[in-house]
């Protein structure tokens, strides 16, 4: 069986399907000149036959339609297998590369660069929390001060996030008392509680702070905008652990049933 990619299912979308469903109509003669040699329709022709979309009736002297049904098991399932065997190897490609990362990481000259790495751009440092959010295996701590974050950022969040919840990672998240006017976030915030996770508000400002396993946090850089730090010294991620957990204690669950509950907030923040 022959394979197929983009560049045939284009034609086959296209001129190929126009040309099956004349068929289906009146048959198409073999002297038709569209389907000579050189003719405008010959290719498209041509996947046809090999198809077996196609047949030449010799009684009719005529090139009848056969059973779509009957071939696309035929072209479709080799593709299928084919997709599914990619996606196998692909995820444990990436599964060797992860244990890969592990030992260099706890390898010497990896720890010889110090507790702190600095990430000086944005693609670095989603680079960095793909990476550390793929290798976390127990709990996730974050805090995001922003009231209202970018759309696409928070949907890149959402996909990550979910599959780190369904990976049976605990997750706690802190957001200000002013994302709850947010309607995006309310989304957010949706679909990670519904799997599992925990978030909260205050009513004070904080910094942003990512935290994995207790082990690394991912925290803002004050000297410069669009700076990140990884900070791998224990001391200092038990501190972090630490301003989390109190500010934690404080916070008030985010739900999507909460009208008493911001009127609550409101009253409490005009005094």
């Amino acid at each position: 069986m022959p394979s197929y990619g983009a560049e045939e299912r284009a034609l086959f979308e296209d001129d190929a399907t126009k040309l099956y469903e004349e068929i289906c109509h009146q048959g198409i003669a073999p002297t038709d000149y569209r389907i000579a040699e050189d003719g405008e329709l010959r290719k498209a022709f041509d996947l046809l036959v090999e198809m077996g979309l196609v047949v030449f009736d010799s009684e009719q002297d005529v090139w009848s339609p056969e059973d779509p049904t009957s071939v696309q098991s035929r072209i479709v399932s080799p593709l299928s297998q084919e997709a599914a065997k990619l996606l196998s190897e692909s995820s444990q490609w990436a599964s060797a590369f992860s244990n890969l990362a592990q030992s260099w990481r706890r390898a010497p000259q990896s720890s010889a660069r110090g507790p702190f790495t600095y990430l000086r751009s944005v693609e670095l440092i989603n680079s960095m929390l793909d990476q550390l959010v793929a290798e976390c295996e127990e709990e996730l701590l974050t805090a995001q001060p922003e009231a209202g974050r970018n759309p696409r950022a928070l949907a890149r969040s959402a996909l990550r996030d979910i599959e780190v919840l369904e990976r049976g990672i605990t997750m706690r998240t802190l957001y200000q008392h002013s994302a709850r006017r947010s309607s995006v976030t309310h989304k957010y915030v949706s679909a990670v509680t519904a799997r599992g996770a925990e978030v909260r508000t205050l009513d004070e400002f904080f910094n942003r702070m990512i935290v994995l396993d207790r082990r690394v946090a991912l925290i803002p850089s004050k000297e410069e905008a669009l700076v990140a730090v990884v900070v791998r010294e224990p001391a200092v991620v038990a501190f972090l652990v630490d301003v989390f957990e109190r500010s934690w204690e404080r916070g008030r669950p985010f739900t999507n049933r909460e009208t008493s509950l911001l009127k609550d907030i409101a009253a409490n923040s005009a005094r």
